[in-house]
């Protein structure tokens, strides 16, 4: 029997949120779930735009939303400091550029409960507010412009090495600890991996419904999946076995391309190993496109061709340049993830 009588809380690590916020909160306060078994702890990454404002005046009238600072401004501080004072039960992560749907809270309490899983977490329906948002939407939502990562494009119920976001009970985090500081990005990622090799189950469930409003022009998308590709280097060296072959993929492209274009360079028939590896690829990534363009609209396709090759490049060289900047940091496993100490919730929004 699913016990929906549960306190929730939910958390939000956000930072300079002001064109999302509104849609964000207007949608968490529209759940179908009792309002009196939910609290909302935002933690705010000392945003110098209006988010603060906008929050403060949503507090006005919902006493159930806690604003705190952030000042690590990054999400794993974020949502460490709300983990200790978020009072639920249940702790579900929301994300300011995302739309949940009304029954989100109430599905992510009743999975977790019928199938006694430790995290669950639903499909990362991506949506684009102009014409390039709408092909990064498309890309980010294929096995070419994504790899194998169920959660990006799965309509099947099943058990998977990460979810976007995420629900949890309270206790996985007296189990194995809080997020990883260090990690700017990727940081679900390990601590998804701390969960599973502590024998904890991940699913992925359709019944989780939200939307993900991606980035919205190429230099926004390609800084976003660099830190990706930058941060993934430090995860792989805290848990080698945490890797997965399709994640090499992008930074081993980048590499044979910069490599085929020193040989260009330096030797006079150099051009034909560049010309058969930016062909080869040239190819893949415009069979994608028209296989993606076909399926969802061939309005996208002029798009779609320079967005998988900004996903690919900017996470392959973020990888490489990562490899350079840890390189002596191969027998540093340690990480900075803090145990879990609940501190008393309270409002610092001042």
């Amino acid at each position: 029997m699913v016990n929906i009588n549960s306190f929730v809380s939910i958390i939000l690590p956000i930072r300079n949120e002001v064109s999302f916020i509104k849609k964000s909160m207007d949608a968490i306060l529209a759940q179908d779930f009792p309002r009196d078994q939910v609290e909302i702890v935002i933690a705010d990454g000392m945003s110098t735009d209006e988010t603060r404002d906008i929050i403060r005046a949503y507090q006005q009238t919902h006493p159930q939303i806690h604003l705190i600072d952030n000042p690590g401004k990054i999400v794993p501080t974020g949502m460490n400091i709300a983990l200790r004072q978020a009072k639920g039960e249940i702790i579900i992560r929301v994300d300011g550029h995302t739309v949940i749907a009304p029954d989100y809270v109430r599905q992510c309490v009743e999975i977790l409960q019928r199938t006694q899983a430790d995290n669950v977490g639903g499909k990362m329906n991506t949506i684009g507010s102009n014409p390039f948002g709408k092909a990064a939407a498309l890309a980010t939502s294929t096995p070419f412009g994504v790899g194998g990562a169920r959660f990006h494009y799965s309509d099947e119920e099943e058990w998977v090495d990460t979810v976007y976001m995420g629900a949890w009970p309270r206790s996985v985090f007296d189990r194995i600890g809080l997020f990883d500081e260090e990690l700017v990005r990727d940081q679900d990622d390990e601590f998804n991996y701390r969960l599973r090799a502590a024998g904890g189950k991940i699913l992925l469930s359709p019944d989780i419904k939200s939307e993900y409003s991606v980035r919205g022009n190429p230099y926004a998308l390609w800084k976003q999946y660099f830190q990706y590709g930058y941060w993934k280097v430090r995860v792989l060296q805290k848990h080698p076995h945490q890797m997965r072959p399709r994640q090499f993929v992008p930074p081993v492209f980048a590499s044979a391309l910069l490599g085929s274009a020193l040989l260009s360079v330096l030797f006079s028939r150099g051009w034909v190993v560049l010309a058969l590896v930016g062909g080869g690829y040239l190819l893949a990534n415009l069979a994608a496109s028209v296989v993606t363009a076909s399926k969802k609209g061939w309005d996208h396709l002029a798009l779609l061709p320079a967005t998988f090759a900004i996903l690919h490049l900017s996470y392959g060289l973020g990888f490489l340049i990562g490899l350079v900047k840890f390189a002596k940091r191969w027998g540093d496993k340690k990480g900075k993830v803090p145990n879990f100490h609940p501190t008393p919730n309270t409002d610092n929004a001042n």
